[in-house]
């Protein structure tokens, strides 16, 4: 086997492989996935030379411990979490080398959800309707990491970037989801919209690559007939029975048969990846567009 890959020591809970995902393919049944927090992956991936949509590790909570066979350059970004080289402490959004045979440990992080580890080359998994993104919805792409997994690496292209840190915003402290109305808002009270704007909503632990799940006051239906399916977007804020909003997220299903109240801004889910259990959440209804910024769904 090729010396240009690197060996999984530990995969932590859950670390995948993530690139920019597979849009286009809704009709098919298969979700967009893709990196949670893109900025941060894009970021990763600029640190080492690779273009912005090069495939990375997505760590979850724990983070994980790889080694790779040949010497390479690799950097951590995202969640802010120590970075070890064979026990040494190396930087954290940075360009770090990693020499043949040495452990780069990526810890459990200090503030936020999930870090992203990008390798000089990036990685070289097969590309599954376009895109080396792991999808825990539909099983498409290569399955999360496991330890004594080998993974292979691509070959650099340009240099990496020749800095000793640079800036990127942090974990929220409170989480401010902007939020234009859904298709389905008619579905809901003027009290529902009134509890939204007001309500004190915390992060769920049961939120995962699907969803964002809350926890707080239930919203008030004013229709209560079933919905036929119908087709759902990243962001989409979809309230199920028990009348608590979740945000969809990458891995969301196509298609759903809740209604939905609202979409959040594109700008604003890199946040909410990155917002632990227990964070606060605040959703901001707006009556006209906002920019899409760097988190375009």
């Amino acid at each position: 086997m090729t010396d240009r890959a690197f060996c999984v020591v530990r995969s932590g809970v859950l670390t995948s492989v993530q690139d920019e995902g597979r849009p286009g393919h809704a009709h098919l049944g298969v979700p967009r996935s893709g990196a949670l927090d893109l900025p941060a992956s894009r970021l990763a991936n600029r640190l080492v030379g690779n273009p912005a949509g090069a495939a990375v590790l997505e760590t979850t909570l724990t983070g994980c411990a790889v080694r790779p066979r040949r010497a390479v350059t690799a950097a951590v970004t995202g969640a802010p979490c120590p970075v070890t080289v064979d026990g040494r402490p190396a930087a954290w959004g940075a360009p770090v080398r990693v020499p043949a045979g040495a452990v780069l440990e990526v810890g459990a992080p200090v503030r936020g959800v999930r870090s992203y580890v990008a390798f000089a080359g990036g990685i070289a998994v097969e590309p599954v309707l376009g895109s080396r993104s792991t999808d825990l919805l539909s099983g498409l792409g290569p399955a999360p990491l496991t330890d004594g997994a080998v993974l292979p690496l691509g070959r650099p292209g340009g240099p990496h970037a020749r800095v000793d840190a640079v800036p990127a915003p942090g974990p929220p402290d409170e989480l401010v989801l902007r939020m234009l109305p859904g298709p389905r808002a008619d579905w809901f009270t003027r009290n529902a919209f009134d509890a939204l704007a007001r309500g004190r909503y915390r992060v769920s632990s049961a939120s995962n690559r699907i969803g964002l799940r809350t926890d707080g006051p239930a919203l008030e239906r004013a229709v209560h007939g079933e919905l036929p399916s119908e087709g759902m977007v990243w962001g989409a804020v979809q309230v199920p029975p028990d009348g608590r909003p979740v945000v969809f997220l990458a891995d969301h299903p196509t298609t759903g048969g809740y209604p939905v109240l609202g979409v959040v801004a594109g700008a604003d889910l890199a946040a909410a990846a990155q917002a632990g259990p227990g964070t606060p959440l605040r959703f901001v209804p707006v009556r006209r567009s906002f920019a899409r910024g760097p988190q375009e769904p």
